[in-house]
């Protein structure tokens, strides 16, 4: 597995810390006075505390490593948590959270060298990276609840190449990533094109004997084109994140979707987690 490209940051750094308040406090309010035990239908075997609590122990060790800017994988993810005594108050223990998160992010040159398990060696890796994080554990709250609220679709768009740019190290925690092979598809995630705009934002992934490599964006189709894709995905932004998180299938109206569903199966197959 391989890249041809390099990790990328179109957004300034202080609207990931932005966004992660937001998400972050939308998800306790979500789950705020909700049944600890209520299933989580996009995480199975997964209850509402089971959820929460993921999502408040992840924040507080991503921010230990930012705090040490560590420069080797850490040997365990032991973090003081501050749990309180029951799952009822993990609405709560999240929230409280949120100042230190925000003053670890603020204090954080997001240029440092550091350890990260994908592709981007800097501390900004792991503010990207818990954007994501917690915006599709919102999702998953809102989900349980019978809820939803819109994600934004420069973030979603945003989402959609971090979770590429760093699937080929994936493989770290989820191995079915390193058997993801093909015979030269071609895969195209296109965002729809925003209103006034001729094309939307596309991604093109090939599909290899020896694993798979995310080609430079594509513009439009065109580039596509040449490389011989085979299929391709078109949705809006929020749609399209997600699908790659498998919280969508490409088979439902919103996706449009041309060329070979097994290629698509192979993917999927390969790429959850």
């Amino acid at each position: 597995m391989e890249s041809t490209r390099t990790a990328v940051h179109p957004l300034p750094y202080p609207t990931y810390r932005q966004a992660i308040e937001r998400e972050t406090a939308r998800l306790a309010e979500v789950v705020e006075g909700v049944d600890p035990a209520t299933p989580v239908p996009s995480c199975p075997d997964w209850t509402v505390a089971d959820l929460t609590l993921h999502v408040g122990s992840l924040q507080r060790w991503f921010c230990t490593l930012l705090s040490g800017l560590v420069q080797e994988p850490p040997r365990s993810r032991d973090v003081k948590l501050g749990l309180p005594d029951g799952a009822r108050a993990y609405a709560r223990w999240v929230a409280a959270g949120i100042p230190q998160v925000a003053a670890v992010l603020e204090a954080t040159d997001p240029r440092a060298a550091m350890w990260a398990w994908g592709e981007d060696q800097h501390a900004r890796f792991w503010a990207r990276r818990m954007l994501f994080e917690t915006l599709v554990h919102r999702v998953d709250a809102e989900r349980s609840v019978g809820r939803e609220s819109p994600i934004d679709p420069v973030l979603a768009a945003d989402g959609v190449d971090e979770f590429l740019v760093n699937l080929p190290n994936a493989h770290l925690f989820a191995p079915a990533v390193a058997q993801l092979r093909g015979n030269g598809e071609t895969i195209v995630f296109q965002c729809a094109a925003p209103s006034g705009t001729a094309v939307g934002e596309g991604w093109q992934v090939r599909l290899e004997k020896d694993g798979f490599r995310l080609l430079r964006r594509a513009d439009g189709g065109s580039d596509a084109a040449r490389a011989g894709a085979l299929t391709t995905v078109r949705a809006q932004a929020d749609d399209l994140l997600l699908l790659l998180y498998g919280r969508r299938s490409y088979g439902e109206t919103a996706f449009d979707v041309t060329g070979d569903p097994a290629t698509l199966d192979n993917w999927f197959a390969h790429t959850a987690f």
